[in-house]
């Protein structure tokens, strides 16, 4: 089968419209086709739940097909969380011209309308902990570029060093820790826990702020 034949879309459903510029363009609109179908049936379904033949079928092409572009379960995902903070990236910039910490609780209220996308990156991540796992490289990329952007986000909000006395550079893993430990949290448990809300009381820590503030009759 050439890969030609793997990219042929199934029975009389159509796949992704070319829009001209040749293979790569059709290539890369293929990519994104199938990219997108994954983080629909993933949102829908939750991760463990989403399988390739679901999703090639959503995305209106055979299963060699789609393996043709991601030849593997693992690479498929990598690449739905690689688009997602493409999206993110490009949503947060047409709301603001810098990132902020609230831009981040405004993130964090996105991602709990999404725990299908949130247990995706979850699992994920801790799974690549070995060294062999074809997700490794993305996190250990992805981890030290966002180390780096809160790093950037601290400083713009609170200068070279935090009401704690911390430097933006100590700050950032502990904001990136929280994040991703209270993901894990609400996953299991959301009933109980509040992931924005936690996340405001977090930067209000970090601010010198008490958390949230008291409801009327608490006190």
């Amino acid at each position: 089968m050439t890969a030609r034949d793997q990219d042929a879309p199934r029975g009389g459903r159509p796949g992704p419209r070319r829009r001209g510029g040749g293979r790569e363009t059709l290539r890369a609109e293929r990519r994104e086709a199938i990219l997108q179908a994954a983080m629909e049936l993933i949102s829908e379904r939750g991760y463990r739940r989403t399988s390739l033949a679901a999703v090639a079928e959503r995305a209106g092409l055979t299963q060699p097909g789609l393996l043709h572009h991601f030849p593997t379960k693992e690479l498929l995902l990598v690449g739905v969380l690689e688009a997602r903070d493409r999206w993110d990236l490009a949503s947060a910039a047409a709301a603001s011209d810098s990132w902020r910490t609230d831009t981040l609780a405004q993130l964090v209220d996105y991602n709990a309308t999404r725990p299908g996308i949130v247990q995706t990156y979850t699992v994920l991540s801790a799974d690549s902990v070995t060294e062999d796992h074809p997700a490794r490289a993305f996190f250990e990329t992805r981890f030290r570029t966002v180390r780096a952007s809160m790093a950037n986000v601290l400083r713009a909000e609170f200068g070279d060093t935090l009401p704690g006395g911390l430097t933006p550079e100590q700050a950032a893993p502990l904001l990136v820790a929280v994040m991703d430990g209270l993901q894990l949290q609400w996953l299991l448990d959301p009933e109980e826990v509040d992931m924005p809300a936690a996340f405001r009381d977090f930067v209000a820590l970090l601010g010198g702020g008490s958390g949230r503030a008291e409801e009327p009759g608490e006190g």
